[in-house]
């Protein structure tokens, strides 16, 4: 018969068993453990790469969801199973219907129709709803009671979390180190982190287990600093492979006994990892599966001894090829090695030449520009940098020249918005409020957006681009008169979407007002 543990009660020991007799080899495969050379090189340590994103469905995911079905009883495999999947993490139940159980995967209807395809070619029944992980949860919960079906969680099950800790039994044997080294790990409902630390802490206490999180994605950091599960109200759009707004009971329990530190890392800093498992690997990663990469190389930043042997899970490469061109604009960022500056320069024949004099022989990567006739003009520029700290000298070398320089490196709404809308001014839009906001991203939304946001003020500004993310990101501007302020802010809050004021952003103000 098998044991079953209430959360709180379960061991490291009890994780490693559950592991050591778990039925992942009948869908899973051992996967490399590969060297990072050029990423080696650059941080100054031993980097390695547990390629995760090597399985079959190209994701870890498959180890615990076919160890728990692997696992169901005779009665449960009678009523069937319901697994219910974020977007990220669809198909890791699938053998288990090839293996004569009925697989219902819930997904939100934002899933990309790479992973719905994928899902139903190897005989899932996919049933998309919602637009996160919360609301197919909910629905997966619904048809379970009403088709009396078995519920699989995907992350909070005993099994489930010893299935993924089988990644770190791998390990232990593939890296024949007899110092102690450091295993980074991404977190998002914290199936992975509690089986791979368990295991870990049972038979190398010695080795430290990183976890690392999307800065706007935490919901495991804040639990931990709360010292209860925290449900976060909104998680991070771009990293959706963690975008988990509360994590489980048993994963947080374990966590929080056998984890050793955390990293919170940003959207730029997981499209540099992708670039850096690329030209190591040749493989592209999901966001997910390079965050664990950009933990570590923030990680190494820290570290004061070099020669360090530091691993990484990259967990997934389930990633649309349209996601790609949102990477490559903000891998440079990441990395530091680009710089983007508004600057004001005089308009007159001329004043380009010798800006770009002072530019010297930095690569320039972007020079955005319209003419306004005015004293002087302001243009967006991106500048390559060959180190960090070549941003600070750039930005003295322009100021000592007499160009007033504004930073917008770190302006999210200059890099996603800003850099593509150069010149727009409008000085006829009076009373413009601007507004970013955040709607799912699936077929049909952007009317349905347009529709809810139509009203009696008139939109004077307005830019949308699709990155193939979960989420939509609109910069909108409405003209709302004196008087009406108290009327716009009770149709922002009936609204229904994430409304952030940007009126006073920096970005905005230099080029588009």
């Amino acid at each position: 018969m098998t044991q079953t543990f209430e959360p709180g009660t379960l061991e490291a020991q009890d994780v490693l068993r559950l592991a050591l007799t778990s039925k992942v080899y009948g869908a899973a495969v051992e996967t490399a453990l590969s060297p990072a050379p050029a990423l080696s090189e650059r941080l100054g340590q031993q980097v390695w790469l547990k390629r995760e994103d090597q399985q079959p469905i190209f994701s870890f995911k498959l180890r615990g969801a076919y160890n728990r079905m692997a696992q169901l009883s005779a009665a449960e495999r009678a009523r069937e199973s319901l697994p219910p999947r974020p977007a990220t993490m669809p198909r890791g139940g699938l053998f288990g219907a090839g293996a004569g159980v009925r697989a219902v995967i819930v997904m939100p209807a934002t899933t990309p129709e790479i992973k719905v395809r994928a899902c139903r070619a190897r005989g899932a029944e996919v049933v998309l709803h919602g637009d996160s992980f919360s609301d197919a949860e909910a629905h997966a919960y619904m048809l379970q009671r009403g088709q009396g079906l078995t519920f699989v969680h995907p992350y909070d099950d005993p099994h489930v979390l010893a299935g993924q800790g089988t990644v770190a039994l791998e390990l232990l044997r593939q890296l024949d180190e007899d110092r102690p080294y450091t295993v980074f790990v991404p977190v998002g409902g914290g199936g992975l982190i509690a089986g791979v630390a368990s295991v870990m802490k049972a038979l190398r206490p010695d080795v430290r287990v990183i976890g690392v999180e999307p800065d706007d994605s935490d919901a495991m950091y804040q639990s931990l600093q709360a010292g209860h599960r925290v449900r976060l109200d909104t998680v991070g759009i771009f990293v959706d492979g963690v975008a988990v707004k509360q994590v489980g009971a048993y994963t947080f329990d374990l966590t929080r006994r056998y984890v050793d530190g955390w990293v919170r890392v940003s959207t730029d800093e997981v499209c540099a990892a992708i670039k850096d498992v690329f030209d190591d690997t040749r493989a592209v990663m999901e966001p997910a599966g390079a965050l664990a990469v950009a933990g570590l190389k923030q990680y190494a930043a820290r570290l004061q001894e070099p020669g360090q042997t530091l691993v990484a899970l990259t967990c997934g490469a389930n990633v649309n090829f349209d996601r790609l061109r949102h990477v490559a604009e903000r891998a440079e960022i990441g990395e530091q090695r680009e710089a983007i500056l508004a600057v004001t320069i005089p308009e007159r024949p001329g004043a380009f030449r010798e800006f770009i004099e002072v530019i010297g022989p930095r690569a320039v990567t972007e020079f955005n520009y319209r003419y306004a006739p005015r004293e002087n003009a302001r243009i967006f520029v991106g500048v390559q940098l060959a180190r960090a700290a070549q941003r600070a000298e750039l930005l003295s070398t322009l100021t000592s020249r007499g160009y007033p320089v504004t930073d917008l490196t770190d302006d999210e709404l200059a890099k996603v918005h800003v850099r593509h809308m150069v010149g727009g001014r409008a000085p006829e839009a009076a009373h413009e409020r601007v507004y970013s906001f955040t709607f799912p991203e699936r077929p049909g939304a952007l009317l349905e957006f347009l529709t809810h946001l139509h009203g009696r003020w008139n939109i004077s500004l307005f830019h949308y681009r699709n990155h193939g993310s979960a989420h939509g990101r609109v910069l909108a501007g409405l003209q709302v008169p004196t008087g009406d302020e108290a009327d716009f802010a009770a149709f922002l809050r009936d609204l229904g979407y994430p409304a952030t004021e940007m009126s006073t952003n920096p970005a905005y103000r230099l080029f588009l007002t």
